[in-house]
């Protein structure tokens, strides 16, 4: 793996022993390399395929650019919907 994303095997070790933080980069890669999400190696989420379907994420994206109150509404929708 540390030929995949360009890392010696000495900073994967730091990064394991939380010594030093990876990159914004070195995270993309991972997440590539591993094929699951950034959100689930940062711990924002315990699903590896979250946001994994980019028409999924696309409409996240875009739900994140409406106003307030209408991202409130379609969240109230969702929920009703689970």
């Amino acid at each position: 793996m540390t030929r995949q994303i360009s890392s010696h095997h000495s900073i994967i070790g730091k990064y394991e022993r939380d010594e030093v933080k990876p990159t914004v980069d070195v995270i993309k890669k991972l997440s590539e390399v591993l094929d699951t999400t950034i959100s689930f190696l940062m711990g924002e989420t315990e699903s590896q395929n979250v946001f994994k379907d980019p028409v999924m994420f696309k409409r996240m994206a875009e739900i994140e650019n409406l106003p307030q109150r209408d991202k409130e509404c379609l969240l109230l929708t969702v929920d009703n919907f689970i």
